[in-house]
């Protein structure tokens, strides 16, 4: 076996250019999933029946198909049927952010229904508004237990994110097979983008631990 990483090394610049787009696709999706998700989850635990019918069709539909055939049929289907040329992009983001939301949502609904009924009953007899009430009093306390469930969701995002690639997306996976392709050297470039992704993961899961204890000291 013969290694030329050497062979790689002025590439390296436009690899490196790739984590940009896969962090800004990240956040985009983890951001809107995780709105998505909270809105979802709200829907889920709704006494209205044809909302909660909705929020669990929805999900079941999200949960139950591969992730990459919801990217192409964004990707290619919004173009047939609106004719509107999405970005790959764009597409990618929406993908993930409604796949994400699915997920999302019924860690969020579990957090909501593990807090204490007490203190909703309490907050109703007050006369507390619903809204305020899941605002201000139930989903903080949610959302603090089910912080490592929404790392761990953050993550897989970060390391899924890869599948855009598929769409043309010039995130670091596809800029590794670019190389590769230049270069006939595939190993070399898919070990470093590899190398970048647990970097990646490190870090994150490192931040969520420091939020976790902070969280934890402020109880």
């Amino acid at each position: 076996m013969h290694l030329q990483f050497n062979q790689i090394v002025p590439y390296i610049p436009f690899i490196l250019q790739g984590i940009l787009v896969t962090l800004q696709f990240t956040i985009l999706s983890t951001i809107i999933g995780f709105i998505l998700g909270i809105v979802l989850s709200l829907i889920k635990i709704s006494t209205i029946k044809p909302l909660k019918w909705l929020g669990v069709f929805y999900t079941s539909i999200f949960r139950g198909t591969p992730l990459i055939l919801q990217i192409a049929l964004i990707y290619y289907a919004i173009p047939q049927l609106t004719g509107y040329d999405i970005p790959a992009l764009q597409a990618g983001v929406i993908a993930f952010a409604l796949n994400s939301a699915a997920y999302v949502s019924e860690t969020i609904r579990g957090g909501i229904l593990a807090v204490d009924k007490g203190q909703r009953e309490a907050a109703l007899s007050l006369g507390v508004p619903y809204r305020q009430m899941m605002k201000d009093i139930i989903l903080p306390q949610a959302i603090k237990n089910i912080l490592p469930a929404l790392a761990n969701e953050s993550i897989a995002l970060l390391k899924d994110s890869a599948l855009v690639s598929t769409i043309g997306v010039t995130d670091l996976l596809r800029r590794a097979s670019i190389v590769g392709s230049k270069t006939f050297l595939y190993f070399e470039p898919l070990i470093l983008v590899g190398l970048i992704y647990y970097g990646m993961v490190l870090i994150l899961t490192f931040g969520a631990r420091v939020l976790e204890r902070r969280l934890r000291r402020s109880d």
